[in-house]
């Protein structure tokens, strides 16, 4: 059975190349303001926020053991951390870290998605408006860091 379309339209006429490279252009010219938020301690892990302009844009996870980012989609590892020094450390991270030069659209959001690599890891997601001209926060992670006063 086929999966009934979700929209009424398709993304054809939003995404272009333009739109694309002008999404790009800009998270290469904003990374520089990422700064990292306060580490939230999940069962499974380290989070940490990274804020743009004090809004959540994505969430880094972290390996305190290694004192390192994983990469996005990779499973995070429990036991007792220690969180101090973490927010430098990321602060490091996102100091070496690159915008790879190419963008997804992702029509539910209605939004480009910006890759953001440490090294050889896709570590943060950043996500533009369709016209390539504003940085969309991460409305939920925003919400979660101002809800427990991190």
């Amino acid at each position: 059975m086929p999966l009934p379309h979700l929209h009424g339209r398709p993304c054809g006429g939003t995404v272009d190349v333009e739109k694309a490279g002008r999404a790009v252009e800009l998270v290469g010219k904003a990374l520089p303001l990422f700064r990292a938020g306060k580490p939230i301690m999940k069962p499974d892990g380290v989070d940490i926020p990274v804020l743009y302009l004090n809004f959540a844009v994505d969430r880094l996870h972290y390996d305190p053991g290694r004192k390192m980012p994983l990469p996005k989609g990779c499973p995070r590892s429990s036991g007792p951390f220690d969180v101090e020094g973490i927010e430098e450390e990321v602060e490091g991270i996102l100091g070496k870290a690159q915008v790879l030069p190419a963008a997804e659209f992702r029509e539910p959001e209605n939004c480009w998605v910006v890759p953001v690599a440490w090294r050889s890891f896709v570590v943060i997601h950043v996500r533009v408006s369709a016209d390539g001209e504003e940085i969309v926060p991460d409305y939920g992670l925003t919400e979660e860091i101002r809800r427990h006063g991190l």
